[in-house]
This record gives structure tokens, sequence and C-alpha cells, in this order.
């Protein structure tokens, strides 16, 4: 549930949060085990209980017009002898009273101290220099300076931003394992409601690359843990804004490349890329397009655990952003992580405008078992399983997006196929797809006999044209072009692939002063259309249609244009 804000009726300003107590948790733990009768009644009180906690007035300091509930413009208050919040100079700050501040909102420790990174200084103006020892609980405790300061320079506001006291634990790396999150005391996350997106909210508190992989670990009996509320509106909000108290057996681990990422794209397959090295750079670093090939970009999107490179293009997410990746990477494409890849000797200085890498990767998505690309069970590869999606009346939408993703235009049809038993699924988060996002990134784990078979509206093949003319009693079909006799005659062929049985032909013609459409049955997977006498009135532009009807749907699908021009009074010649 996200916290609400309350009116503080001393001032003008909004409540800040206040740290979840654990001595508070502790007291009804004890209280629970005292009277197990209770223990249902009890829960709910320290649902609520963390919940008014959460919402506390902060007595004198508070962050403002930041992104979330740790990060803002700092303002402090003091209840002696001034009733008014009052901004801060960052003259008078340092990283020392940052990490008091950070302490006493319940938050991590401070990641950003910088001047008016969220607005200018606001009047009233805190006149004391802090001079906390970082040791102290509250900003208030700290010692501060005698004399008082009048004035406060142009984009000097103390602008802070806390680390969410987000955490991976027992994990291969600092980007991998159990997430815990302290809100008063460390608890692990339950696994319910977790997709990629989600997951990849978290990767900005952690400083992680790109969500890879969610997984669902069971304990041998319940314990204490935070719950994610499936309606928060997590995408723009910190982790801990999205949680209550709750008890499960089901934890969430989660794991993220710790070196690779795609920002600003339009799922977690694609983006603007950004490597980081933990040896040598802390700093996440554009990438040159001249430092980067086809090679190099499989790997990437193999990391990532999506399909292969689909685009590969420089600024196709933005300009470069300082740092810079200062290497040309050499990957033979056989790599499992792109810092794994050799890489040049010597070093780049420069990039020039519209050169940052942008990458697509493709959606690892698949329809089977049908007579086309565009029709079948579909399937979605997660975590290195291929599964088939689970069935649900609500589907429609994510199958647009499944079609989009195979390029096989729109969804036409979404039909219910019941299994012998139960297996292993995917479900798709309707609310995460709401935005449009890929499949992948909203994708959940579970088991069903439903599944999920999609007819895309591109289902049919691309027809084929062709013409052939009698010359001297000869016929031959030809692509190319074939010259005849005036009046002699001449066929124009329609053909399509086998893929379903019956359909028909329409031949449509076209020329700068009429317009004509031919149709014919199709029998064997073709049409031919004859034209006795060729003259001039047939010149102009063919092509061939192919409709049938089946699925309860009518499909089409049309040929490339061919072009027939007659020249002189003799000869008839064909171009595509």
């Amino acid at each position: 549930m996200t916290p609400h804000a309350v009116q503080d009726n001393n001032s003008t300003g909004w409540c800040q949060t206040k740290r979840y107590t654990e001595d508070s948790t502790q007291t009804l733990r004890r209280a629970e085990r005292r009277t197990g009768r209770d223990t249902v009644y009890l829960d709910v009180m320290e649902h609520l209980l963390m919940l008014l906690l959460l919402v506390w007035s902060s007595d004198s300091v508070r962050l403002v017009d930041g992104t979330s509930l740790c990060s803002g413009r700092l303002e402090v208050k003091s209840n002696q002898s001034n009733q008014w919040w009052s901004s801060v100079c960052e003259d008078d700050f340092d990283q020392q009273d940052a990490e008091v501040v950070c302490r006493e909102l319940g938050c991590g420790a401070p990641s950003v101290l910088q001047g008016a990174l969220y607005g200018e200084v606001e009047a009233p103006m805190w006149t004391k220099e802090f001079q906390c020892g970082g040791h102290e609980s509250a900003l208030l405790d700290c010692r501060s300076s005698g004399s008082d300061r009048n004035t406060c320079s142009p984009g000097k506001a103390v602008g802070l931003t806390c680390s969410e006291p987000v955490r991976l634990v027992g994990g291969d790396s600092r980007c991998a394992g159990t997430l815990e999150v302290k809100l008063g005391d460390w608890r692990p996350v339950d696994y319910s409601y977790w997709t990629l997106k989600k997951a990849a909210v978290v990767c900005r508190d952690l400083d992680c690359g790109s969500a890879v992989s969610i997984r669902r670990r069971e304990e041998s009996s319940e314990r204490y843990v935070w719950m994610i509320d499936p309606f928060c509106d997590y995408s723009g909000s910190a982790l801990r804004e999205c949680l209550t108290s709750g008890s499960s057996s089901s934890i969430v681990d989660l794991i993220y490349s710790d070196s690779v990422r795609l920002v600003d794209g339009t799922s977690l397959c694609s983006g603007r890329l950004e490597v980081k090295s933990n040896q040598s750079n802390q700093w996440w670093s554009s990438v040159c397009e001249d430092d980067f090939d086809q090679q190099d970009a499989e790997v990437v999107c193999r990391e990532l655990g999506c399909g292969a490179p689909s685009v590969l293009q420089g600024a196709l997410y933005g300009e470069v952003e300082a740092p810079m990746w200062t290497k040309e990477f050499q990957c033979g494409g056989h790599e499992s992580a792109l810092l794994d890849c050799r890489s040049s000797g010597s070093d780049r200085n420069t990039c020039s405008p519209g050169k940052a890498v942008g990458l697509t990767c493709s959606e690892p998505v698949r329809l089977v078992g049908g007579d086309s690309r565009c029709a079948g069970t579909l399937e979605v590869k997660h975590q290195g399983d291929w599964r088939p999606v689970g069935y649900s009346d609500s589907i429609l939408k994510e199958a647009a997006v499944a079609c989009r993703d195979l390029d096989c235009g729109s969804a036409v049809s979404t039909r219910q196929r019941e299994e012998s038993s139960e297996r292993s699924v995917w479900r798709i988060n309707s609310h995460c797809n709401q935005s449009g996002s890929a499949l992948r990134d909203c994708l959940t784990s579970g088991y069903s006999s439903s599944i999920l078979d999609l007819i895309c509206s591109d289902l049919l093949l691309q027809p084929i044209i062709s013409v052939s003319s009698s010359m001297y009693g000869v016929s031959e079909a030809q692509q190319q072009g074939a010259p005849v006799l005036r009046r002699s005659t001449f066929t124009i062929c329609c053909s399509i692939q086998p893929q379903y049985p019956g359909g028909s032909f329409q031949l449509t013609f076209t020329s700068s002063n009429s317009a004509h459409n031919y149709t014919q049955p199709a029998v064997n997977h073709s049409a031919h259309f004859l034209f006795p006498a060729a003259e001039p009135a047939h010149q102009g532009s063919y092509s061939c249609v192919y409709h049938l009807y089946v699925f309860n749907h009518t499909f089409s699908s049309e040929s490339r244009l061919l072009s027939i021009t007659v020249l002189g009074k003799l000869t008839v010649y064909m171009q595509v």
C-alpha cells in the first residue's frame, strides 16, 4: 500500500517518512507468541502500526520535491526557536551531516549530495552550520556553529539523495541473491507478483545493471517478510513505499547483470548501452559506436537474457553521456559476458555526435505447432527456459504485444487449448502489461493445463506473381521479363507456398486511366489469368492478393507489384 502524505498542522509542509522501529515489531511478536489465538488480529495490528509509523512526521528534518521519500531538497525546523521549515545552504552541510539525516529518515547511506539538485534555496534559510560527527541519531543533536549565515549563493540549496535500504544477500555477487529491505528491521521480500519490470526498479537502488532473472526460493517454514502491493505505482516509487508486512515461505531471489545495462529503451531488451567495470571504473559509461560491432551486440543480448540483436544504431536511444568507455570491444560472439571479451590496447578520448551505441535485442518469443510462423502456441524464453504462456480471459492485449514482437501484424484470435495435465507455464501480469511492455518484462512462473494458442494477422506467406508469354508456340514462365508479339497470348500466374487448402486469388490491375480486378479460386495453391491478345491497354501494374477464410477469420496477403509495359506495336516487356 502506498503511504499517504499527512498534513503537518504546525507548518505548511508535508510529513516525512520516519523509521518503522524494531522495538514495535518485537513487542507485537512477543504478544503473538503469548496469545496464539489472536495471531491474525496481531498481524493486522502490526500492519497498522507499520503504516502509522511510515507516515509519522519527523520532528525536524524532511526532504522535499524528490523522486522518493529518501531524496529531495533538505529542510529543517527547530521546535525550540523556529516554527518554519528552512532550506539549508550547501556550505553549512557536509557528508557526515548527510549520514545523520539519512539515518534519521530511515534511509540508507547518502549517495548524492549536491547543491540545487532538487531546486533552489527557499526562504526562510537555516542560519547555522551543522557540525555532525556522523554518529548522531538526529540532525538537531549535532553541534552547530556559533555565528549566523545571512546569505546563500544561487545553486547552493542542499539536495540530498539517500540510498534505499535495499540489499541482495547470499548470492555470487553484489548484484545477485535474496532481496532484503530494511524497514525498521531487515527482512526478505515475498515472491508474489514479482516481474522483471518490478525488478528493474530495484536495480536503480542497487546500482546494478539490467534485471536478468527472478527465482522463487522455498523455505522450510513461514517467516516474517515484506510483501509488495501489486497495485502500487512501483515504477515511480521506491520499493519500501510499496511494501506491507506479512509472513511467507516463498522468498524472491534476483539476479542482475553487474557490468552491462540498456537504458532509456522501450523494454529491458532495448536502450542505450552502458558499461561498468568493477575493477577500474565505478561509473556507468556510454559506448561509442566505432568501438562496438555485431558480434559484441550478440554477447550483450545473450548476457541480458534477450534474443538476437535486431537493431544496432548510433544515437537510437540518445546521445553519448559522460563518462565514456575508452576501449574498443573485440568479442568473438561466443562469450557469456561483454567484459569477458578482448579489448583494444589504446584508449579513445572522443566520440562523434550521434555515435552512442543504441541496441535493440529481439524479444525471445515464438509461436510453435502451427502452419505459419504467425500462428501456434505462444512460447516465451525466460531464465533460459522456453515455456508456453497460460491462457486467461483477458489475454488479448498481451497477444497483440506478441504479434508485434514477432513482426506478425496484429492479434486476430486467441484460443484456449486444454492439455491432459498441468505443466510449467509463464503467466503474464496484466497490470504490468498495461503500458505495452514486452511480454518477458511481465512474466511470472506458474502451473496450468490451459495453454494460449494465438493467430496473428500476418498469417499467410506472400504470394508469388509471374508472367508467361507464347512466342512461336512456346510458353515459359519468367520473372524478369518476356517479349511477346502483339495480339499474342500472355498469362499471369499467382501462386503461394502450401499452408492451408482452398482460398482464392484476386488479380488487381491499375494503369494511368483504369483499374480492374479478376478473381479465381486457388487450385493446387495457384491460379492462372489468361490474356488472349496483348494490347497497349494491358500496360500497367499487376499484383496478386490471396484471400483465405480460416479460424473463423478472413486473411489476405499481397504479392509484390509486377509492371508490364507495351513497347511499340510488337512486343510486351515485363519489369519487376
